[in-house]
């Protein structure tokens, strides 16, 4: 590659990260539906146009959005060692009792999760789905088969299905603990019964997932 060429690439991936890192913070105060390319473009200086030749379109450049801000969120291992230690669901446990503290403190990154979510329409959210099913950012995967290498997690249901089962019942959970708009009426209620709502919520998933003590 000559010095020029290499010039140019370089300009062109400097000006898709600014693009990526303005759309970010964006489309977390707009929404998928409300956020508009051209006041992308306008912000990062560039014409509406350079946009959609680097993401093709405003699909394009939200699953690149999407994919950078579940990137920076944390993986269930990620978790301290001494709770890791301790087992499956005290780390389970340890995430849940902190979700309001980790959503304010990046709150953009779990907004854009929250609106991939819940404010794309069906085709954005296959995209989604199939960066999720094959990425496992949050390390889902991971963490279901410490699981059951630690004995606490049933062995007779293919690991995939219950990291699926697992990220679908904890994200939602989890959007209702941050989210009196996505809460079904369980928690912002009446919040006195938070601590007891993720107990029950812990002891409804043990049902279905715990290893079960052989005969």
């Amino acid at each position: 590659m000559t010095q020029g060429r290499a010039r140019r690439t370089l300009d062109a991936d400097e000006r898709r990260e600014r693009i990526v890192e303005t759309a970010m913070v964006h489309f977390a105060g707009h929404g998928y539906r409300g956020g508009r390319v051209e006041d992308i473009a306008s912000q990062v200086g560039i014409a509406k146009g350079t946009v959609f030749l680097d993401f093709g379109s405003k699909e394009g450049l939200f699953m690149a959005v999407y994919q950078r801000a579940v990137s920076k969120l944390p993986a269930w291992l990620d978790a301290p060692q001494d709770v890791v230690a301790q087992g499956f669901w005290a780390t389970l446990d340890w995430w849940l009792e902190r979700t309001e503290d980790f959503v304010e403190s990046d709150p953009v990154p779990h907004r854009i999760a929250v609106i991939g979510r819940y404010d794309t329409g069906m085709s954005m959210r296959r995209s989604i789905d199939r960066f999720m099913h094959s990425e496992d950012p949050y390390g889902t995967l991971e963490f279901v088969e410490f699981g059951v290498g630690q004995g606490e997690i049933r062995d007779d249901v293919d690991p995939e299905m219950l990291a699926s089962m697992l990220d679908w019942a904890a994200e939602r959970f989890q959007d209702a603990l941050v989210s009196a708009e996505l809460d079904p009426g369980l928690i912002h209620r009446q919040p006195e019964r938070r601590q007891m709502r993720i107990k029950e919520f812990l002891e409804v998933l043990r049902g279905g997932i715990e290893a079960q003590p052989e005969d």
